[in-house]
């Protein structure tokens, strides 16, 4: 099998082949006319969505890593010319910028109502079921420590995990539908390009749920990509995300007025230590041997430089807020976008940002700051704590609603049940019944999420007329 026969196949053969639109084209459409695409516009980013016309939701922000991401590929693949699919070695070692826009398009889908705090809460919620079966299954009897790592092992087995990346692959190979498909049937570098966590979340809980993973780890030994390594498409969507996130955040927490850019401001001794303890959380390679006093005087020199290029930007802009806002927003992109390279990983190739033939690791720590600092003073402000707060008292509720079918089997859209029957029916089945509920929350939109819950729980509810 060729490379592009082994980078444009499909777990579900197709009878119908479009001569007018490339494998990946097909790839795109499917995915920017897919449900969970368009529900990304009601999935906060930082702010909640629905708070501001200006501020990014998920859905405009997968638009600006594509946008991103396909540039930054178009520039790599003239500098580069072995990572072209006439000369690369390996399926995982060609970068495509049609497959790089797949992958950024389709990189948050995962990602449940109420952003990362709906992710976190998803989490606890099935972390607790399983130690509560757990204990249920141990209760009235005396088993030594390796018994009861057995029967936790054997509940997390069966209930997994949540989380958003692994989530993603749910949605694009199992609950999207496509004719008589589950599944939107991407083609293999679409996916590979999209998993940048690649093992499985039994190993670690960063990875990929069971179903999706037997399907996903073959074709990576098929392509024969050595163990923890990602395609060079995965790792640019990947840092191209994170450009976006540190730039793009940054901007809309200047127009909310989270974060003003003069002396004061970024020479804060509070915000300063709140980055540094945010930093020291981090569980990131490049800050790995850093000791705090060298991380405190790389962040001052990142807030500094930050700072200057503001006070550059601001005369040519002619003294006006807005413009200097997306100027400075535009010189950080460009500036992270120019530095990237390809450069050798052991047995296989890395892009990364490079200097002098080696991987900067200096700019991957300013990455690293400025998203911390877009963290410290957005997710900390008061209103969001509040939002987060409201969103896990909402998605923990819709779980207690939703958890036991004797109950829940009536409140439930009649398609989930019919899909989980159905499921049921399979030799091997995807879901148990908590597996379900936990997908059809973090499918939710956060509006959506609060209408159900005030439907149940409030006081104020829209007409029974209403479509789920």
């Amino acid at each position: 099998m060729s490379l592009t026969e082994k980078r444009e196949h499909r777990q579900h053969a197709e009878d119908k082949h479009e001569a007018s639109r490339s494998s990946f084209e097909r790839d795109y459409s499917r995915l920017i006319h897919s449900p969970t695409f368009r529900r990304l516009q009601g999935k906060s980013q930082v702010f909640g969505a629905g708070t501001g016309d200006y501020y990014r939701t998920r859905l405009t922000h997968s638009l600006e890593v594509a946008q991103i991401a396909r540039q930054a590929a178009k520039n790599l693949v003239f500098q580069y010319p072995e990572i072209t699919l006439s000369r690369a070695d390996s399926p995982g070692l060609v970068l495509d910028p049609e497959v790089v826009e797949c992958a950024s398009i389709a990189h948050d889908f995962g990602h449940p109502p109420f952003g990362h705090k709906g992710e976190e809460v998803l989490a606890d919620i099935l972390e607790k079921l399983i130690e509560e079966r757990t204990r249920k299954e141990l209760r009235g009897k005396k088993e030594n420590a390796d018994k009861k790592r057995e029967k936790h092992n054997e509940m997390r087995y069966r209930y997994e995990h949540f989380e958003g990346n692994a989530h993603n692959f749910r949605l694009m190979m199992f609950l999207e539908k496509r004719e008589n498909l589950d599944g939107l049937n991407l083609s293999d570098a679409v996916l590979l390009g999209i998993n940048k966590y690649p093992f499985s979340g039994l190993e670690n809980k960063k990875g990929m749920y069971r179903n999706e993973w037997n399907y996903i780890s073959g074709i990576r030994k098929e392509w024969q990509i050595p163990e923890r390594k990602t395609t060079l498409e995965a790792q640019l969507m990947d840092l191209c995300d994170d450009i976006a996130y540190s730039a793009h955040d940054l901007e809309d927490g200047i127009k909310a007025g989270k974060i003003e850019v003069h002396e004061h401001f970024m020479h804060d001794e509070g915000t300063h230590r709140l980055i540094l303890e945010k930093i020291q959380t981090l569980e990131d390679r490049v800050w790995q041997g850093v000791d705090r006093e060298a991380i405190s005087m790389k962040v001052s020199a990142v807030l500094d430089d930050y700072l200057q290029a503001w006070n550059s930007k601001w005369p040519v802009c002619d003294r006006d807020f807005s413009r200097t806002r997306r100027e400075v927003k535009a010189y950080w992109v460009n500036h992270f976008v120019s530095n990237l390279g390809v450069i050798d990983d052991g047995n296989w190739k890395k892009i990364t940002f490079v200097k002098d033939g080696a991987e900067n690791d200096d700019m991957l720590r300013t990455v690293s700051v400025l998203k911390s600092f877009a963290w410290v003073t957005m997710i900390r402000d008061l209103r969001v704590q509040r939002l987060q707060k409201r969103s896990e008292w909402i998605i923990r509720r819709l779980w207690d609603a939703f958890v036991d079918p004797k109950t829940a089997t009536s409140i439930i859209p009649s398609d989930w049940i019919h899909r989980f029957e159905r499921d049921q029916k399979q030799e091997t089945p995807v879901w148990t019944w908590e597996r379900m509920v936990i997908d059809y929350i973090a499918g939710m939109t956060d509006m959506f999420a609060e209408k159900i819950y005030n439907e149940l729980y409030g006081l104020k509810v829209g007409s029974i007329y209403d479509i789920d």
